[in-house]
């Protein structure tokens, strides 16, 4: 009987060992950890914080540095986006039609660290433009804006909008693309310079702010993915966007006709120093 009673207690034993198992486990770990001085226990903890926060943030740098790389070329129809685009590419000058589509290659920036970026053409049409940018906007390191410079005058509300409906976005906002204005047609004569160009879009901008903003207002208040532009209660500029934006001259046709070279440096050095 004694033996039988023995063999039964180590059964009850077994089963109770293998029904709790992490609870035996538990109770091991705690009493070593009781065992154990408090400032190495504290020394582990932080260890393991540091570790884990390291991991997170390299992720985040790694994903940011991959999702991030392209430029993308917006504007308006006919602003000379896709002549740009090959000119960028090849150097050559190539016949160009208003764009239905995305088109997109590899671009190797003039520097030292040979930075390749897929440089993308966005379709200017007003009825495309919308989905296209919501295609790309998340992989965009850059977003050079072509503007007609010889039609700047006619154009300046559609640039504007389109420049607003950019600068609002959600995702733009936090991805902070550098921003190229590229005033581009300089070879004609009626063409304004940078300097114009940014001070009438800055007043145009401050304009749509305002009104946007009291539309808003005016309904629920709820601006859906969009931000505020600028800062609040100031007329606009564009030295308040959290991107940096730069504003430069440019030919892709040309001073001297079609079979000379473009006048693209400026561009070409502002996209080597992404």
């Amino acid at each position: 009987m004694a033996t039988e009673t023995g063999i039964n207690m180590e059964d009850n034993i077994d089963v109770e060992a293998s029904e709790k198992p992490f609870e035996l486990h538990l109770d091991a770990l705690k009493k070593v950890l009781e065992d154990q001085d408090p400032i190495f226990i504290i020394g582990i903890i932080v260890s393991l914080s540091v570790v884990v926060i390291t991991l997170v943030l390299l992720k985040y740098l790694l994903s940011r540095k991959t999702v991030q790389s392209a430029v993308l070329l917006v504007g308006l129809c006919d602003s000379g986006k896709t002549l740009l685009f090959s000119r960028l590419l090849s150097g050559k000058f190539k016949k160009t039609q208003t764009s239905v589509t995305d088109s997109s290659a590899p671009y190797k920036a003039k520097n030292e660290r040979g930075s390749s970026w897929t440089l993308i053409d966005l379709p200017g049409h007003d009825s495309l433009r919308p989905q296209y940018v919501e295609k790309f906007k998340s992989a965009a390191r850059a977003m050079v804006f072509v503007v007609d410079s010889a039609i700047f005058q006619k154009e300046v509300r559609d640039v504007a909008e389109f420049l607003y409906f950019l600068l609002t976005d959600s995702v733009v906002s936090r991805n902070v693309p550098s921003l190229i204005v590229a005033c581009n047609k300089q070879d004609i004569t009626m063409a304004k310079s940078a300097k114009l160009i940014r001070q009438q879009l800055e007043k145009e901008l401050n304009t749509l702010k305002v009104t946007r903003s009291a539309a808003l207002s005016a309904q629920d208040g709820s601006a859906g993915a969009s931000v505020h532009l600028g800062k609040k209660g100031k007329d606009f500029e564009f030295s308040q966007l959290p991107m940096k934006v730069e504003f430069l001259e440019c030919s892709a046709r040309g001073s001297k006709g079609e079979d000379r070279e473009a006048d693209i440096a400026s561009l070409e050095k502002s996209l080597a120093r992404l």
